[in-house]
Parts: C-alpha cells; structure tokens; sequence
C-alpha cells in the first residue's frame, strides 16, 4: 500500500475531544406561539386529537385535518456549515424552581383553568368545554421543541407485545403469565434529545493484513498459525451525524439492571426524527407524556462518546485489507459544531412489577416503536424451573460427552447445560440488548486523508485475529459516568 496525501496527526490522548466555548446561539422554536386554545383553521372547534391514519391532526366536530410545520431535515450543506453550539428553545437548561402549575383565562368564557405540566399540557374549560394548550415554552423540561406523532395504532401494539410474550411463556414467572394482559399498555411521549454534529476525526494506530493461514503438527496435535504483515495506519475525515438521538430522561438512562429493564426502551431506536413537526398539545392528546428532567452539559458526554464510535465505524469502511483488525492507539474527536433539539417521540409501553417475598424485585417492559413497529421487552423468569430443565440437558449432554469420548469435540455436550441456561436467559430478560447507534445513525465521512504504510511481517502468530484491535469497540459510558466526569 502506497502512503497518500495525509497531515501528521498530533500525538493526542486517547479520549480527547475538543469542542468550542462560546455561548451557545438560541432558536425560538415557539416563536408566535400563543397559550390558550387550538383552534380548527376550518370551523373554530378546540376538540382536536391526531389521526394516526396519516399523521395530521383532526378536527373532531367537522372532521377537517391538518397538520404542524414539519421540521426541515437537515442536510449535509446545513451540517457542513454548524458551527459552535446551537439550541432549539425548548433545549435550554431547566430551572429548578419554575413552578408547574399554570392559570390560564379561556378566551371563549373567561373562565381560570389550572393546567398542572408536570402531568400534562392541556385542560378543558369546566364552564365551555373547550380546550386549552400549553404552546409557549416554560423552562421545566415539559415543551420540547418538536414532537414526531404516533403512527402505529394500539391494537397492532398489543398484538405485537402479547406475540413477543407468548414466545416466552415456557419459562415466564407464573404469577407474570396469570397477571399479563395488554389492557395495560400506553402510549407515552417520552423525552429525548436530537444532536446535530460537525466534527473532524482523527485516528492514528496499528493495522495486521493476514497473509498466510497454516497448520503444523506436534505428534497427535494440530495447531493453526498466521502471518500477517503491519502497518502504521492514520485515518483524518470530517464528519456530519444527523440526528443522534439520546433519552433525556434521567430515569430511562439509568442503566441498573437490578431495577429496571431501561435498555428495553433504549434498543426500538432509531426513530424516523425526520418526520417530526413542531410542538402542538394536540399531538399529545389521548396519550401521556413524561417531561425531560437533564440538561445538555449532563448529556454531552454520552453524545462525544456516540459520535466517536459513530466516527470510529465511519473509518471502518476504509479498512477492509486489515482482515485481523485495527488497534488504535490515539482517537480524537474535534467538534466544531453541534446542535441540540428537545423532542417528544412515541413508545407503546408494557410494564411489569416483578415481586418475590411480598419485595418488589425488578421492573419489567416491553416496548414498541410506535413509528416503526420495533420491539424488545423483558419477561420474569420463573428460575426454579430454567435451572431444572438446564440441569436435565447438561446431564444429557454428559451422557454424549462419556459415549464419544473419543472425539476432540466430546467436551462441547458437556457444556450443554450452561449454553442453554444462556440461551434462555437471554431470549427472555434481553440484557444485552441496545440500540446501535454507531451502525444506524445517519452520517457523511467527507475529505478523507489516509495513510497506509508497511511495519514488518509477523509470522507464527497463534490469535485469528490481531492482539487490542479495537476498531469495532463501542463506548458503555452512561449517565453515571458522564456526570462523574
């Protein structure tokens, strides 16, 4: 491989990131909004709900439909040109003493309605009936700037959820499968956070291209070896990620497995974010909704860290001859523009209050998409009777082990019991279970610079693949950590 035109990269710490420090410029996303009543633009009526047939809202006293401004996609000459911070109005830092409960005089009968926010942003007039909204921004987190409507209907959802739960009702807790029923479903807004970055990567490191695979013998033993040459490889690429999206919600990013299943939530993303419109009470009507509790600096960790694994599999596709893998030894990120839009998206929601000796043990959901029909959920294990089956199968496989215990491979059936355990485990509590936000989340690698340049060969190499490669590593920082640091 020949060296191509490539600046040197500076011999930077492994996690450095550089971003700027001006004050962050604001967009009044609630700019001409008006708190008080909705009207239907055909006939005045304030009873409007969402029609989740196509998205728009509908007048329910002369059926006419309409929709919000929809949110601009973003495009790459847009990101191109981000610089510094930006924030979307309803993005701003919450303030902890605003109050959450608001008096509004209807304009139809002059009436004071109280609209309480911390549960919901809208109210019927006790005297006239008709609805009054919440549209200007408050600063306690419960008026995002945009909100993406729910498409896929609450009978599709649990006929989906309960599908998901039949498959694992073998080994469901009893007391789950007596208690289970869809009834308990909802739809819920749940807060997030959509990031816009402009950023410039640069990686410095270590690349092994396998040459030659071979095996030699040592009486009755075989064993496999490798050479594979080393190079010195440098990656510098600018990079647009669009729409990154994060849960704002300090409850859904608290990772701790013993209390609640929140990665359920975090792997049905992405959301098609594109499609979103401004914010309208309306869309939230027949729904609940749960306000964003974190501000961005507490989020910004966690959105450096996805944006450098987004920018790490980016470069992965310049790699392809390093068949052994990459080590990276120096990573850095610099972000020279990012922007920041508080969002409402759209999750159809099963919850399940594990409890053993009268103690509630674990909190368990099953979540769906409610843009795509994704779905992923925890289902409580009745364990007496997984370790008692797991038990039987390692017994068989024993028995195989003993029966061909001439074969190389006869210790694999003893394992038996173990792999199915796993198996088990997984497919009914779905711990590993994320969301990949450095495979699918929409990005442009742009100007690249790279270089290639021959080490040495390495020969009698017993690892398949090359010691530290990291180029495939995703980052598990979470809340805790971020706030730490």
């Amino acid at each position: 491989m020949q060296e191509e035109d490539l600046t040197n990269l500076e011999n930077e710490n492994n996690s450095e990131v550089n971003t700027s420090t001006d004050e962050p410029k604001i967009i009044q996303t609630d700019r001409d909004a008006k708190d008080g009543q909705n009207k239907c633009p055909k006939c005045g009526s304030t009873d409007i709900s969402l029609n989740q047939d196509n998205g728009k809202l509908r007048c329910n006293f002369c059926r006419h439909e309409f929709e919000s401004k929809k949110i601009i996609p973003d495009t790459d000459e847009d990101l191109r040109n981000l610089e510094g911070e930006v924030l979307g109005s309803g993005a701003q830092d919450i303030i902890a003493d605003v109050d959450d409960v608001l008096t509004f005089k209807c304009s139809s009968c002059g009436a004071e309605v109280i609209i309480d926010t911390s549960e919901a942003t809208q109210a019927r007039c006790h005297w006239c009936r008709n609805t009054l909204s919440v549209n200007q921004q408050i600063p306690n987190g419960s008026i995002p700037d945009m909100v993406l409507p729910f498409k896929l209907k609450k009978d599709i959802a649990k006929a989906e959820i309960e599908k998901f739960v039949d498959k694992r009702k073998f080994f469901a807790h009893p007391v789950f499968k007596e208690e289970f029923t869809t009834q308990n479903v909802m739809g819920v807004y749940l807060p997030y956070m959509v990031v816009d970055i402009n950023a410039h990567s640069k990686l410095s490191g270590q690349g092994e291209h396998q040459v030659r695979r071979y095996t030699r013998k040592s009486g009755d033993d075989e064993k496999t070896y490798y050479d594979a040459d080393l190079y010195d490889v440098k990656r510098e690429f600018d990079i647009l990620i669009d729409d990154l999206t994060i849960e704002s919600s300090a409850d859904k990013l608290s990772n701790i497995p013993s209390e609640k299943t929140n990665n359920i939530i975090n792997a049905i993303m992405p959301f098609d974010t594109e499609n979103s419109v401004n914010w309208n009470a309306n869309y939230l009507k027949g729904y609940t909704s749960e306000k964003r509790d974190i501000n961005i600096e507490q989020l910004k960790g966690i959105a450096t860290n996805q944006a450098k694994d987004i920018a790490r599999f980016q470069a992965n596709k310049t790699l392809k001859q390093y068949d052994r893998g990459v080590r990276w030894s120096n990573e850095q990120l610099d972000i020279k523009g990012q922007k920041w839009i508080a969002a409402y998206l759209p999750v159809w929601l099963y919850s399940y209050q594990e409890v053993q000796n009268n103690q509630k043990k674990l909190l368990h959901y099953v979540a769906v998409n409610a843009r795509t029909k994704e779905i992923m959920g925890s289902v409580p294990l009745h364990m007496p009777k997984l370790l008692g089956v797991s038990a039987i199968v390692e017994l068989i496989g024993i028995i195989i082990a003993l029966i061909f215990s001439d074969s190389d491979y006869s210790w694999i059936f003893a394992l038996a019991g173990i792999v199915y355990f796993a198996y088990v485990y997984f497919t009914y509590r779905n711990t590993h279970a994320r969301h990949y936000h450095e495979k699918v989340t929409k990005a442009t690698m742009e100007n690249l610079k790279k270089s290639d340049i021959f080490v040495q060969k390495l020969t009698g190499l017993t690892n398949s693949k090359m010691n530290g490669a990291n180029n495939t590593n995703v980052s598990n920082k979470g809340l805790l950590e971020s706030l730490i640091d």
